[in-house]
């Protein structure tokens, strides 16, 4: 998750999503799904030393980092809790976000019911999410690129198309969408999307239960990793309102 957000793409879509969220002075800011804190101290910076950011993850390892991140930063909260049970009080936020974890949770409405009563009425949120069905590897071998495309939407990742669908699920929260943004990160460096896509473990993952040929995939990999290398997704961020 590091990585992803230190990339290129990853800076330029939660710079934007940041800014987007236009955060104040004094406002308190819940980051749900925080993870390893990437975001914290920025959107401390921006609420100040009146303001209060609070971020919520279930997983300890996760937290951990988060905590460390954040040592030193009075106004962060890191709190241990499941997105479908947020442990903030109703109407706490003024602005909120969730970047890259509905497509991981078990019920994305439940998910954003919980973010709903946590905000106040007037609060921005922000969410983001890849759409997995759009994610294109350029290869000779088209038909294998496109069956581990299949792969990853279908087995790899619990709500694969989540991007698409994010405004119409948000105004189904009871939200007001302002804004919807696609963005489109491009990998040529092999190694970073083998790291941030899954290639190898998804392909490996994906000959073990039968569904690529193992010698395809074998070639298929290695082919990519020989180069010249290209990939691309699409990622939408949702702007709405309370």
């Amino acid at each position: 998750m590091l990585r992803a957000a230190a990339s290129g793409a990853g800076r330029a879509y939660k710079q934007e999503l940041i800014n987007l969220l236009d955060v104040q002075p004094g406002q308190t800011v819940l980051d749900v799904g925080c993870g390893p804190g990437t975001d914290l101290a920025a959107l401390a910076e921006r609420v100040g030393d009146s303001g209060t950011v609070i971020g919520v993850d279930r997983d300890p390892a996760m937290l951990a980092q988060a905590r460390r991140r954040t040592e030193g930063l009075p106004v962060v909260e890191v709190r241990e809790g499941d997105a479908h049970a947020l442990p903030v009080e109703p109407g706490t936020a003024d602005r909120a976000k969730i970047d890259r974890v509905l497509m991981h949770v078990a019920q994305p409405a439940e998910v954003l019911a919980q973010l709903h009563l946590a905000t106040r009425p007037g609060a921005l949120i922000g969410l983001v999410e890849p759409d997995w069905d759009t994610l294109i590897v350029d290869s000779e071998d088209l038909g294998t690129s496109r069956a581990f495309t299949r792969y990853t939407t279908s087995e790899v990742v619990r709500h694969a198309t989540i991007g698409r669908s994010l405004a119409r699920h948000a105004e189904q929260a009871g939200f007001v969408v302002e804004t919807v943004l696609a963005t489109t990160p491009l990998f040529r460096d092999f190694a970073d999307a083998d790291h941030m896509l899954g290639l190898g473990r998804n392909m490996q993952q994906a000959i073990q239960d039968g569904r690529i040929d193992e010698s395809r995939g074998h070639r298929w990999f290695t082919s990519l990793a020989e180069g010249p290398f290209f990939a691309s997704f699409t990622l939408f961020s949702v702007i709405c309102s309370r």
